[in-house]
């Protein structure tokens, strides 16, 4: 006889075993979590060649981005995605989710987002996360958007699909700590909707209680999205500002427990795909510092060398997968 605890966490890993993000998934062999390169920090280069940094360093997925200002913008992406999901399939690496901007069932081009994701076996989707407003009373805003949730559940159900909604910790994000997230979503149906679940916000927004949000959510929690951070004292702080502030940081160097969360995962058998960001900067010879994050394709160009720059991206996969590994899971 399984305990509750036990049933709900087999109904979590099976909920997210559900979806479909490439090969490996699709045949039912996937043996782990897909650690995925986000595509926003390839946007100083083309697709291929940014196909080509991702294999070097390491990542056997890509989580593409469909929005504006990136390489599949949403009025191209009948032609874009295939395209852009086919080179990878070609190169060895998987698409096991794609990044977009819809937040609810009426965001513009949201059907043929979803209907060309079906037509390649795609399933999951990063969704729009939407923002608090404190000037008025927050009852109102949950009802609000609790409705909209409802809407993208169905329209995502129409094409086999999962929204994730981001865990932002800004001040006036809804979800950032996941408990109000998940409150709001908690009778849906997690093969629809649920979380994209990001341990460096939901930690910076709550410490230590990521414990009780992801055993509270875990049949929501389709994909993980790593990144580390560290509390800092702003020196010019202005009289009566608050002076401490959130900032990102390699792996390994912030307040994220990765060893506990990792662990943690691997107890329930996750097996979403696990999105990769940088968000932290980077010194340049000048003195100046470079954001790993980066702008819109076209826009950024690249400020140190290729070679420098994939080093720092095989540096934090190098660390991910041993970390992944030392809880427990089968990485690739």
């Amino acid at each position: 006889m399984r305990s509750r605890r036990e049933t709900l966490a087999l109904i979590g890993a099976t909920a997210v075993a559900a979806g479909s993000g490439g090969p490996a998934e699709a045949a039912g062999a996937g043996p782990g979590p897909v650690l995925s390169l986000v595509s926003r920090h390839l946007q100083w280069t083309d697709v291929e060649t940014g196909i080509e940094v991702a294999r070097a360093a390491g990542f056997p997925g890509i989580a593409w981005t469909v929005r504006p200002g990136a390489h599949i913008e949403p009025a191209n992406v009948e032609k874009e995605l295939p395209r852009v999901v086919e080179l990878s399939r070609k190169a060895g690496l998987e698409t096991p989710m794609v990044i977009t901007g819809i937040s609810d069932a009426a965001s513009p081009r949201a059907e043929a987002i979803l209907a060309t994701m079906q037509g390649l076996g795609l399933r999951r989707y990063r969704a729009g996360s939407v923002r608090y407003d404190y000037t008025r009373e927050l009852g109102p805003q949950f009802d609000a958007y609790r409705a909209k949730l409802e809407g993208l559940t169905a329209l995502s159900a129409r094409y086999g699909a999962t929204a994730m909604i981001h865990t932002h910790s800004y001040a006036n994000t809804i979800g950032g700590s996941a408990w109000d997230l998940w409150m709001l979503l908690r009778d849906l149906d997690p093969r629809h909707i649920g979380l994209n679940y990001d341990i460096g916000h939901v930690m910076a927004k709550g410490g230590a209680g990521w414990m009780e949000s992801a055993r509270a959510a875990n049949r929501h929690i389709h994909a993980l999205s790593v990144k580390d951070f560290l509390w800092r004292r702003t020196p010019d702080a202005q009289e009566g500002q608050w002076p401490w502030r959130t900032e990102f940081v390699p792996p390994g160097e912030g307040m994220v427990n990765f060893p506990d969360v990792f662990r943690y995962f691997r107890s329930i058998d996750f097996r979403g795909p696990i999105e990769t960001y940088y968000e932290y900067k980077v010194p340049l010879p000048n003195g100046a510092q470079m954001d790993m994050l980066g702008t819109d394709y076209g826009k950024w160009k690249l400020e140190i060398p290729r070679s420098q720059f994939l080093a720092y991206l095989k540096r934090d996969v190098d660390f991910y997968k041993r970390s992944l590994r030392e809880a427990g899971f089968d990485i690739v």
